[in-house]
Order: C-alpha cells, then structure tokens, then sequence
C-alpha cells in the first residue's frame, strides 16, 4: 500500500494499492499496442499527442492543488510547473517530423539509400517527486512522438500525478500506449530487466542510479539517467551584483531548494563578497514561509521529516567544523509545529572539507564563499562529484564562454539558473548520470538507426 504524507501538515493525503499483478498484463498490452502506433506517420502521431497536451492542461486548477498537497510547494508558484509542461511538449512536438523523417544519402545510379529512425519500443520512465511534471514530460512526449510505448512510474509521493497524466491519455491516444503503475522498488526493477523493455528513463538518487544500471545488465539498451546535483555559480567582480543577487536567491530557495539543478554552492570574487552578501541575506528575509495553499506563501516544507533532519544534520556538521549561519529564525513566523518547515538559510565560513558543500543537500540552504579570481572560482566549482549545471555571473560574454569550457558540467549558464531551454540538451556528467532528454539530440536516444540501402536492378 501506498501512503503520500502530505508535507503541509504530514497527514496522509493518498492510499494507493501497488500493481504488482498487472505488471506482465501492462508490458504485454504497451508491447502490442507500441507496434500498431509505431505505423503511423510521425505528424499523425504529434496531431494526438497535441490533443493529449491539450487536455492534460485543461485540469489546471485541480492539477496545481494536488501538487501542493502532495509535494508541498506553494500554490503560488505550481502555475509554473504547467508553463514549462507546456513549453516542453510543443517544443518537442514542433521538432518532431523534422527530426526523426528519413536520412537520404546523395543519389547513386541504380542505389536509393537511406536511414530510417526506427522506435526503440517500450519506454520505461521512473519520475520524481519534486517536479513530477516537468521532469516525466522530458521523457514522455519525446518518447511517444518517436513511436514508442510509455510505461510511466511515478514517484509514492506523487501517485496522482501518474493519474492525470493517463486520464488524459484515455480521452486522446490509442489503448495502452500510454499506462502507470504503482510500483514498488524491486518491481520497478523488474521491469527494468525485462527483456522486452527497451528504454529506461531515471530521475533519481546516485545509489537508486546506479542499481537501475545494474538491472540492466542481461540487456543491450539505452538508459537515461539523472541523478544527484550539487550545482555552483560563479560571480565575476564585473558582475551585476543587484540583479546577480535576485537570480541566485531565487535558484536557491525556489521549490525549497527541491531542484535537480538548484543553486546549492555560490563562489563571489571578493572584490565584491561583501557587497554581494549583505544583499543576499536581506533578500533572503523577504520570503514567506508558511501555508503552501496560502496565495501569499512563497516557500512552503521541504517534502518530508526524513528530508529536514538530514538537511539540519548537514548544516549543523558545517557548523560544527567552522561554518556560520547568516539568518535568523525569529524572523520568520511559520507552523513550526511541523519541523519540515525550514527556513531559508544562508552559510558562511565553507569550505570543501564540509559535506555541506560536497554532497547534495537538496534544501533550502546555500553555501557562500570568496574566491581570489577566476581560477580559484572555476577550480571550486569543478570540485564536486557532480555536473548538472553550472552558472557564471558576469558582464563578459567571451569571459564566460571562455571559462565556460573549462566547467565539467552538462549545462552551462551566463547571468541564468535553474531552468531547462528545451531547444538545448538536457544531461549531466560525472555522478550526475548519462543520457539526454530534450532538443533534437533526445530523438537520437529514442529511436535506432536501420539503414536502407536498395539496388534497383542487378547488373
């Protein structure tokens, strides 16, 4: 049995039975209907999936309202989640013909060759709770526009996210090319060996990443995986310091720090430091922490208890070794009955000898220090066993795409944070994970390449 704790007040919000007995029901039937969805042409396959987007977004209200009840940010902000929802899929369906028609090789005398994108098949996607829509959407949509079945598993946190999702799916595509199970951790990974799986799609943990990985092992097939984030930003001395501030704040606390590629660890010239905290801190004390079904809440609990003590117990290590915490909890007024409600904090005194700034703390919290330059600053941010993304804050265009290379991540931003272009690759390096979703590159992860190459007459 499933049980979602609400963050809000930690009651429990949904019961679901796990659907352990359909597992082999739900393969076999996504298998089948996979290969008459397969034979349509690639634009009457985007037509379906336009009408699928379309009535997902439809259920706004009640959509927004089960977000913040489940996963517990503010409802003010849910809105957000559909916009990208949204953006995500018409950029992915737009590109869709284009990306995935027929290569033709030049014309031979007597040969017609050419590649054909062919669907990988059944599309195994694991989501996570913190965007449970963004992040699925990265998977789904590509997926099904290349021809492939999707088999979605969302998080226990997120249950009715699966929900909508394939009640919108009812209403506009085929039977069975779209289904959701509610799945423990080992059946999960049963599905994942299956042979009849082609493709897996993970958003989680390092350790979960890698057990996914292993699942696989009596296989050939591609698995996208993005797992844990520690992600930096730069702040150049020719920074603008007002602007840089309020950006960063925001890629900080937003979502409570529950971001894959939050702002978990800044580095400011300290030339500027000062200036540059002493802004941030007054910044920070414009939040409000309460209620996330208040309209006038902008920073709602962290998604449970377990959550806020290992965030606590890794702030309180950095203090410990020298750290110190720059933001008074008396300031903020909010239901501290429930110890998920964390205030945003800000540290000062880091250094790389604390897990504080090594190991993803996925909180409302940031780690802030001075660095002499620009090398200083670049070696810290390459200093971390992860790279998602990576963010430098400067007025030099050519000064950042020049440091910008130096960077080891999969993303890298100038005067931008925490958010996804779905014209650009969407992967990471490192303990980050493998793969790609979004742009035109996730259609070539999707699909196999089969060749043609066709002699009109033997001679």
């Amino acid at each position: 049995m499933i049980q979602t704790i609400t963050p809000i007040d930690n009651t429990v919000y949904v019961e679901r039975e796990y659907n352990s007995k359909i597992i082999e029901e739900t393969i076999s039937n996504s298998l089948t209907a996979q290969k008459e969805w397969a034979s349509l042409k690639v634009e009457e396959r985007v037509k379906l999936l336009k009408k699928f987007v379309s009535d997902f977004l439809s259920k706004e209200k009640q959509i927004l309202e089960e977000i913040t009840r489940q996963m517990g940010r503010p409802i003010s902000q849910a809105s957000s989640e559909l916009k990208g929802f949204k953006e995500r899929a018409d950029y992915m369906l737009s590109i869709a013909e284009d990306k995935l028609k027929n290569i033709y090789l030049p014309e031979k005398d007597n040969f017609k060759n050419y590649i054909k994108r062919i669907p990988m098949g059944i599309s195994f996607v694991i989501a996570p709770w913190n965007y449970p829509y963004l992040t699925s959407v990265n998977s789904i949509i590509p997926s099904l526009a290349a021809g492939n079945s999707v088999i979605l598993k969302h998080s226990a946190q997120t249950p009715l996210c699966a929900e909508q999702l394939y009640e919108s799916a009812e209403k506009t595509l085929p039977k069975n090319i779209f289904s959701y199970l509610h799945l423990n951790h080992q059946d999960s990974l049963k599905i994942v060996s299956d042979k009849r799986t082609a493709f897996v799609s993970f958003t989680g943990s390092v350790n979960a990443g890698y057990e996914v990985q292993k699942a696989t092992i009596n296989k050939f097939i591609s698995v996208a995986l993005e797992l844990g984030g520690k992600d930096p930003a730069y702040v150049r001395h020719d920074a603008d310091i007002e602007k840089s501030v309020e950006n960063l704040v925001d890629g900080s606390f937003f979502n409570s720090g529950q971001s894959c590629c939050g702002i978990e660890r800044i580095y400011v010239d300290k030339k500027i430091y000062n200036k540059f905290l002493e802004l941030f801190i007054t910044k920070t004390y414009e939040y409000k922490l309460g209620d996330p079904l208040n309209k006038d809440t902008n920073l709602g609990p962290v998604v449970k208890l377990s959550a806020a003590k290992f965030i606590e117990d890794q702030m309180n290590s950095a203090v410990k070794k020298g750290a110190k915490m720059m933001i008074d909890k008396s300031k903020f007024n909010y239901p501290n009955e429930h110890k998920n409600y964390m205030i945003p904090q800000v540290l000062t005194e880091v250094n790389h000898e604390m897990n504080f700034m090594m190991e993803e703390t996925f909180g409302p919290c940031v780690g802030i220090m001075p660095v002499a330059n620009d090398k200083e600053g670049i070696n810290l941010m390459n200093d971390s066993p992860y790279g998602l993304t990576a963010s430098i804050w400067t007025k030099d265009m050519g000064a950042a795409e020049k440091l910008g290379n130096e960077v080891n991540t999969g993303t890298l931003f100038m005067n931008r944070c925490d958010y996804l272009d779905p014209g650009l690759s969407w992967t990471g390096v490192k303990e980050t994970g493998k793969g790609c979703s979004l742009s035109e590159i996730a259609y070539e992860h999707l699909t196999k390449p089969k060749s043609f190459h066709l002699r009109k007459e033997l001679k």
